[in-house]
């Protein structure tokens, strides 16, 4: 069974083979077959923080009623859900114009 596995080390061209435990365990996943990654603390870092900036101000929630927690918590939840529902009822309005239209 072929493993994906991700190591966090230093930069590799900052790396003292000799004694370094991540290092010989990574020669030796892959002398198994399985595939490496590594990746250096920033990285990660930067990853959770642009999850998290996702998360909070990008990615609607249903149980918050389809807003963002950066929305809720910035109470701009009411002006938004005030917003759609006139646009709502503009579309509602539009459509039953056009249906008028069509069947007379």
């Amino acid at each position: 069974m072929t493993l994906r596995a991700a190591f966090q080390m230093d930069p590799i061209e900052n790396l003292v083979i000799r004694g370094d435990s991540s290092f010989a365990l990574m020669l030796e996943a892959q002398r198994r077959g399985h595939e490496l990654l590594y990746y250096l603390p920033g990285d990660l870092e930067n990853q959770i923080q642009a999850f998290v900036d996702h998360y909070n101000h990008r990615r609607y929630h249903e149980s918050l009623g389809n807003l963002t927690p950066a929305d809720v918590y910035f109470r701009r939840d009411t002006a938004i859900i005030k917003r759609r529902e006139k646009i709502k009822k503009r579309t509602f309005e539009k459509r039953r114009l056009d249906h008028q239209s069509q069947a007379a």
